[in-house]
């Protein structure tokens, strides 16, 4: 399949595509009215609503879940129709009209509906959106511009949970508050939706006789390749939660631990586009093993961290290992994947998103048995998945040996034009 390629010899604005970077708006907007309400939502739902913490956990389980439910469904759909900006608009609209809720009830079922509802947007618009980025990113740049438009999404992380700081220290912790922070955060969600409205699409081809199960056939050795040590690495990802509960254990007060959350997103933000130059620089898979590596590590150290400057710096490793995992997995599954890049997206983001699950729940109980062997367990996997990943090759065409990228070489090319086999 040939790949047509824009030029990037115009940008202007940090070297990638302007569309990278209105879609990164996009995601600011979105994640700023999302952490706005989900910095606060368990205090709300138990405090405010009186939800015990087992149905909290219950309602964050399903939140997770739904979060990557829907996300082949969606990547089939765009690649079947061709159309990218539609189901972008419909993810972002879900997420939108879900905070509404919040507007309307109080009540535990219908925080509990918002909960699920919002992850499922989320769900719905990755794939589409992603497979539009990769279609408007010059492969030249497609890792650095993946971790330009993260690092903008994760900006939202970073600005929404101080907004609502801010809210609470001016009006106090009271239900009238929480209302009106709710009013605020539907404002970004609106004004993203409007702004996604005028980005022009990018449209793939259409596949409208293909059904689901002839897709994931269809899809490339190397991806599949690439699931498997993917899906090895995902049984070590456990919840986020364990972590701020080893900051816990280690000193941290509780209102220091939410500055180690800010920490974590900005490392995050400042690591993601470099991360993303050096992939495009030194090749996609090396970043992802240095990724698995850096989780090793992380691992290690927090299984045997005893001071607070130990998990401070833990945290910033955390989120350079989040910016890669993020960023440059689905920049790589665009690479390899140039037929079918919704789909290739929302299958991968869908079997890890699955095995989140378990994983967490695996870790639940080694964290109840000894914390420790929680992050043993995960450096285990982390290291089992770089063996994976140096054994499986995903990066090589087994019939020539040839790189994906170098491909290009070896096949004819417009002036305009880059091939793959």
């Amino acid at each position: 399949m040939k790949e047509q390629i824009p030029s990037n010899s115009g940008y202007k604005n940090f070297g990638v595509h302007p569309d990278v970077l209105k879609l990164g708006l996009v995601s600011l907007m979105t994640d700023l009215s999302s952490e706005m309400i989900f910095s606060v939502f368990a205090i709300f739902l138990t405090t405010i609503a009186g939800a015990s913490a087992a149905l909290l956990g219950l309602v964050e389980g399903l939140a997770d879940f739904s979060s990557s439910s829907l996300d082949y469904l969606a990547g089939w759909l765009s690649d079947r129709t061709g159309k990218r900006k539609v189901f972008a608009v419909v993810g972002y609209g879900f997420s939108a009209l879900a905070k509404t809720i919040l507007l309307l009830t109080s009540t535990v079922a219908g925080l509990s509906v918002f909960r699920i509802i919002e992850r499922l947007g989320k769900s719905f618009r990755g794939p589409p959106r992603d497979a539009w980025l990769s279609a408007v990113a010059d492969r030249s740049t497609r890792g650095y511009s993946f971790g330009v438009h993260k690092a903008l999404d994760k900006s939202g992380a970073v600005l929404g949970p101080l907004v609502a700081y801010g809210l609470l220290w001016w009006l106090g912790n009271k239900a009238s508050t929480f209302r009106m922070l709710f009013w605020v955060a539907l404002v970004p969600a609106m004004f993203s939706l409007a702004l996604l409205s005028f980005i022009k699409d990018k449209p793939g081809d259409t596949r409208r006789r293909e059904n689901m199960f002839k897709t994931w056939k269809t899809l490339s050795p190397e991806f599949k390749r690439y699931l498997v040590a993917a899906s090895i690495f995902s049984l070590a990802y456990f919840s986020f939660g364990f972590l701020l509960l080893r900051a816990y254990s280690v000193g941290f007060a509780v209102q220091d631990i939410v500055l180690l959350y800010t920490l974590f997103n900005m490392a995050f933000v400042v690591s993601a586009p470099m991360v993303g130059k050096l992939g495009d620089r030194f090749g996609r898979v090396q970043i992802i093993v240095l990724g698995y590596l850096a989780y090793f590590l992380m691992s290690l150290g927090f299984a045997f961290a005893t001071t607070k400057w130990e998990i401070t710096v833990l945290f910033v490793v955390y989120g350079v290992f989040y910016a890669i995992d993020e960023a440059q997995s689905k920049a790589f599954v665009a690479d390899i994947e140039l037929d079918r890049r919704a789909s290739a997206i929302g299958v991968y983001n869908f079997l890890t998103g699955l095995i989140y699950l378990p994983a967490s729940l695996i870790a639940g109980v080694l964290w109840a048995a000894h914390p420790v062997s929680a992050f043993i367990f995960a450096a285990v996997l982390a290291f089992a998945a770089i063996v994976a990943i140096i054994i499986l090759r995903p990066d090589l065409h087994r019939s020539s040996g040839a790189k994906p990228g170098q491909l290009q070489a070896l096949a004819p090319r417009g002036p305009a034009l880059r091939w793959r086999k």
